[in-house]
């Protein structure tokens, strides 16, 4: 079911500041930031030759990344994305399977205008996991 890892995200309390590092510091090359309301979160990508990275901020005052940021001041990492090929077909089969979809088991369009869900991080080892399709 699972493809490649899309990307890693990373919460971070201040997105310039995680952006310049990886531009700057690091010679990454780095997209713009990207507001994603209906996420409560402002995105900017790290383009790695492998997958990228995805630095997180919270937007607006109902962000879900406002809590975990709450726990780690300093941020650190939030999710991994894995692609899938068919996300209500991965959504059905792990339902079946006993695990929890986070929301209402809806996609909804994630930062690269695909189709996305989460999977509850007490089903995943403790690890927040998102899906793509591909």
């Amino acid at each position: 079911m699972l493809g490649r890892v899309n990307h890693i995200a990373i919460a971070v309390p201040d997105l310039a500041q995680a952006t310049a590092t990886y531009r700057d510091l690091l010679n990454a090359r780095v997209s713009q930031p990207q507001a994603l309301p209906e996420h409560g979160v402002t995105v900017v990508f790290v383009e790695l030759e492998n997958t990228k990275v995805e630095l997180l901020e919270p937007l607006g005052e109902g962000s879900p990344l406002a809590a975990f940021l709450e726990k780690n001041p300093s941020g650190g990492m939030h999710h991994i994305c894995y692609e899938v090929a068919d996300i209500l077909a991965a959504r059905d089969q792990l339902q079946l399977a006993g695990m929890r979809i986070l929301g209402d088991g809806t996609p909804k369009t994630g930062a690269h205008g695909k189709p996305v869900l989460f999977l509850h991080p007490k089903d995943m080892a403790g690890t927040l996991v998102e899906l793509e399709e591909v």
